[in-house]
């Protein structure tokens, strides 16, 4: 036992994603003496793979609206005290372009490991001890923190979580942060996958499978909270940004109706009535505002065959509504392999909203994704991962 390191430091972080190694930068450039571990070989790997290589880092128009809690208020705090513009501002400090694509989202010129490597740079400045492949697995409270890692024997008067949540599993997630929460007696909310495509029930997969690739612009609704994006048609249900955004309000996956209004843009009634008198087929009509395949596949009534002039108004508006309203029931998401983040998790009631602390460990604080904060597709939880990490990193 005697050849096992002893190591003291003032901080541990564990886990060096977005989060971590925010929180990790800020502390030691505070002075604080920081360990930032990380189970894996590489440090920010959802940095390096999101948007699509170019990391859609924040988002514009990040505000407490834009998550998920179940305390509301609990995100404001951070999110007011570390903003979009002072990470936009660290950004540029460092010369990185970046671009506005659309809603707000913001995204490298280049490539997304710029992000990663003006992270690792903040760190280095705050002579950050980044310690990779390094498991820890045990966590004790004395007077401090005492972890058993395979590098050593690490006292701490600090430990900041930072594991993330259980999403994209291929990179390394674990519920690593929710056991030490309970560890600590801390409570964790039931967690699912959240910005997550979705499955349909079997009776309608052979239709959704021919149109898969397809894609349209529409407004998706379920319950009071829909959000407009474009939907995508997969060979085994729903993706693409509206289908994500509203995943992470479904209260579960098992039978749930979503409704689709497939054309947003337009009164499909005001246009079967402009153009009553019209000879042209209902199928062929709708082709001026839908792909050739979409129509072709979900015509497979005998009256869309027929000419708009020789059909009932009402016969017509039936079809409408079945374009403006098409319903479809979920039976299942892609889990958590697909999904981008982790809806649940640590209780924010557990937990200063101010600092990320632990309201019943001193020393203890819950940064990112492992907490019971999520937000919309678009950069937001980027967002969060900043605002958390830097506001445990000033306290830690």
């Amino acid at each position: 036992m005697s050849n096992i390191p002893k190591i003291q430091t003032d901080v541990v972080v564990i886990g060096a994603g977005a989060a971590g190694l925010m929180a990790a930068a800020i502390a030691g450039k505070r002075g604080r003496h920081v360990m930032l571990i990380e189970h894996t070989s590489k440090v920010g790997e959802k940095i390096r793979i999101s948007g699509g290589g170019r990391s859609n880092f924040t988002n514009l128009f990040a505000s407490p609206k834009n998550y998920i809690c179940t305390n509301k208020h609990f995100a404001k705090s951070a999110l007011a005290r570390y903003t979009q513009h002072d990470f936009i501002n660290l950004v540029e400090s460092y010369n990185i372009a970046y671009h506005e694509k659309t809603l707000g989202q913001l995204f490298c010129d280049g490539s997304s490991k710029q992000i990663v490597n003006m992270l690792l740079d903040e760190c280095q400045q705050g002579q950050v001890d980044v310690r990779l492949n390094c498991t820890v697995t045990a966590i004790e409270k004395h007077d401090q923190f005492v972890l058993t890692t395979t590098e050593g024997i690490i006292h701490a008067a600090s430990v900041i979580i930072a594991t993330g949540g259980l999403s994209i599993p291929q990179i390394g997630a674990s519920d690593f942060g929710y056991q030490i929460a309970r560890q600590f007696g801390i409570k964790v909310l039931a967690t699912q996958p959240a910005l997550v495509p979705l499955k349909v029930e079997a009776s309608t997969l052979p239709t959704f499978a021919q149109l898969s690739g397809v894609s349209q612009n529409s407004i998706v609704s379920y319950k009071d909270i829909q959000f407009r994006e474009n939907i995508l048609f997969t060979h085994r249900g729903l993706s693409g940004p509206a289908i994500l955004q509203i995943s992470s309000y479904m209260e579960k996956f098992s039978m749930e109706e979503i409704a689709i209004n497939l054309l947003p843009d337009i009164d499909l009634k005001q246009e079967f009535v402009a153009h009553k008198n019209s000879k042209q087929t209902v199928a062929n009509f709708l082709k001026n505002y839908f792909a050739n395949r979409f129509v072709e596949v979900m015509a497979t009534h005998p009256d869309y065959g027929k000419a708009i002039t020789d059909l009932k108004n009402t016969t017509l508006f039936d079809m409408a509504n079945d374009i403006h309203q098409f319903k479809v029931t979920v039976n299942g998401s892609e889990g958590y392999q697909k999904a981008e983040v982790t809806v649940g998790g640590v209780d924010t009631d557990e937990l200063s909203s101010k600092t990320m602390e632990s309201n019943k460990v001193p020393g203890l604080f819950f940064i990112g994704e492992v907490v019971d904060v999520t937000g919309w597709l678009g950069g937001y939880n980027f967002q969060w991962a900043w605002s958390s990490g830097c506001v445990a990193g000033q306290y830690c």
